[in-house]
């Protein structure tokens, strides 16, 4: 199994940038394509972005294509959520989690983090 967990999540203005990271357990963190996901209070949880096994390949929401931008580093096992230009609309908690193949289904995805908060003020 795999253990993630997320850290740099704060309270940003609108327009500015936070940085997400992901660090996972384990010595298998190389076997799974990684995504990221967003859940607002209210609303169902919404894909934002995957990577593929060696970070060769990735894949947006049209809601955070050219904003946001996901890469992993297998060596330290850690995946990373760059976010530029936040929107008030950003605001919610993001999850990091495992899957065996890409995709932007949440069923398809076996291990999650505990998530992170993102808030971002008008």
């Amino acid at each position: 199994q795999v253990q993630l967990v997320e850290s740099g999540g704060g309270l940003v203005q609108a327009g500015a940038s936070l940085r997400l990271s992901c660090a996972a357990s384990g010595r298998t963190f190389s076997s799974y394509a990684m995504g990221w996901f967003r859940q607002a209070p209210g609303k169902e949880r919404e894909f934002v972005a995957t990577v593929s096994r060696g970070g060769g390949n990735t894949y947006y929401a049209d809601a955070v294509k050219g904003r946001f931008t996901i890469s992993r580093d297998n060596a330290k096992n850690t995946v990373d959520l760059q976010m530029n230009s936040l929107k008030a609309e950003d605001t919610a908690v993001y999850y990091c989690a495992a899957s065996e193949g890409l995709t932007r289904n949440y069923a398809g995805y076996a291990y999650w983090g505990q998530g992170t908060q993102v808030t971002v003020s008008a």
